[in-house]
């Protein structure tokens, strides 16, 4: 059966507020559309195709034209039409700087793409991580409220007794505290329901308070998925796709392209051009080619060019050191979830439907008078503290394996 927290969360809802229930699936599809800061870089991208557009476009040739202001001989102004000049000139960038700079700008690209990957897979396993944590809270959530359900009725049925002298002060106020408890416990993970709801509306745009549609048989399935796969299988995945440490291998080419592109600055350029003068030269109409360039006494682009140096030689290490990090994480991670999921697969199913069942039958037993109310509030606090310790212990399962998934980029636990 679905789980149905939309009764558990009007207690902090408002009646206006809207609710919809979606699958997992049917928020990561909404995620991708919907997800402004996504969309947002994906402008990086284009911005990245526009330096490269840029990069191939040409200086563009320059003209000038030279005519006379005042003509002495025939005393006039402006005489533009016995002495004119007229020239056109291109400048040719020499040592391939075109190619280098199209070469750095595509790299660049590929950054912007790495970016983008990154930030997709960070906030599509945060859209996971809050979903697994809305559903488990809710399931805490629905065991407080049954019990609370239970024990206000009985708080009520004590107050009665009480005031006859039936029943001792002590009991009622017992009961009581049993109740504070649970309620101090229901507004903890109602604040934690709360900024889940908070986190999945700004990752999917949805202004709706999002109710997990996961049964409890595919919540069962998804959680004991334990794929056999060593921890240096997982480090070398995480090598090979995560998209962070790729952009770390990435920036080294980039600034590699950068120092060659930086080198190539210190082959002088040609300028060249035609030049017509109606009577400034030595024949009249003449029409002259130019040539220039700038003579190479020292290497003007020095000190740019140790710079990308020393950039790339940082890259370098930036990357060994992203690389040490990454392994260390999927360590952690892995460590984490191994530690986490052979705790859970020690606890006998038996020995959970045995709790429920002593519960109810504390339950009856206490109302046919065959348990008495210590017992009774006693057998219920630890019913209570087991109950969300499991719920709570599945939920780091579940945001464990995700992490794994997040650092390798492969999908090793299914979702």
């Amino acid at each position: 059966m679905t789980l149905k927290i939309l009764a558990l969360l009007l207690g902090s809802c408002t009646p206006l507020c809207a609710q919809k229930s979606m699958s997992l699936k049917e928020c990561e599809q909404v995620f991708r559309s919907n997800n402004l800061q996504l969309l947002a870089e994906q402008y990086n991208i284009s911005q990245a195709d526009a330096d490269i557009i840029q990069a191939k476009i040409w200086d563009l040739p320059e003209i000038s034209f030279t005519g006379n202001a005042y003509n002495p001989d025939d005393k006039k102004t402006f005489d533009v039409l016995h002495s004119k000049d007229v020239e056109i000139q291109q400048l040719f960038v020499l040592g391939g700087k075109r190619k280098k700079e199209v070469d750095f700008a595509k790299t660049n690209k590929e950054l912007a793409k790495l970016q983008y990957n990154q930030l997709a897979v960070d906030l599509l396993s945060q859209l996971k991580e809050t979903y697994y944590s809305l559903y488990y809270d809710g399931r805490k959530l629905l065991r407080i409220d049954n019990q609370l359900s239970f024990l206000n009725d009985l708080l009520q049925a004590y107050k009665i007794q009480t005031s006859k002298g039936n029943i001792s002060l002590k009991d009622e106020v017992r009961l009581q505290t049993l109740i504070l408890s649970l309620n101090k416990d229901r507004i903890e993970i109602t604040n934690s329901i709360l900024a889940s709801q908070n986190s999945l509306k700004i990752l999917t745009g949805i202004n709706e308070e999002i109710i997990p549609e996961w049964s409890v048989s595919e919540a069962k399935e998804v959680l004991e998925n334990a794929p056999l796969i060593s921890l240096e299988d997982l480090q070398k995945k995480a090598e090979e796709n995560n998209a962070d440490y790729q952009f770390a291998l990435k920036t080294i080419e980039s600034n590699k392209a950068y120092h060659t592109w930086q080198k190539s600055f210190n082959t002088p350029d040609l300028t060249a051009g035609l030049q017509y003068s109606q009577s400034g030269g030595a024949f009249k109409n003449e029409l002259n080619f130019t040539l220039g360039i700038p003579i190479p006494l020292w290497k003007q682009n020095k000190g740019n060019v140790q710079k990308a140096q020393y950039i790339t030689e940082q890259s370098q290490k930036n990357a060994e050191f992203k690389k040490n990090e990454l392994y260390n994480q999927v360590n952690l991670a892995y460590q984490t979830w191994e530690n986490q999921y052979t705790q859970f697969r020690n606890i006998n199913q038996t020995d959970l439907d045995n709790l429920e069942s002593v519960y109810k039958g504390m339950q009856d037993n206490f109302r046919k008078g065959n348990v008495s109310l210590i017992e009774f509030t006693d057998f219920s606090d630890s019913y209570n503290e087991s109950v969300l310790q499991m719920n709570e212990m599945k939920k780091q399962i579940m945001i464990s394996a995700e992490e794994i998934n997040r650092l390798t980029q492969t999908q090793i636990f299914k979702s």
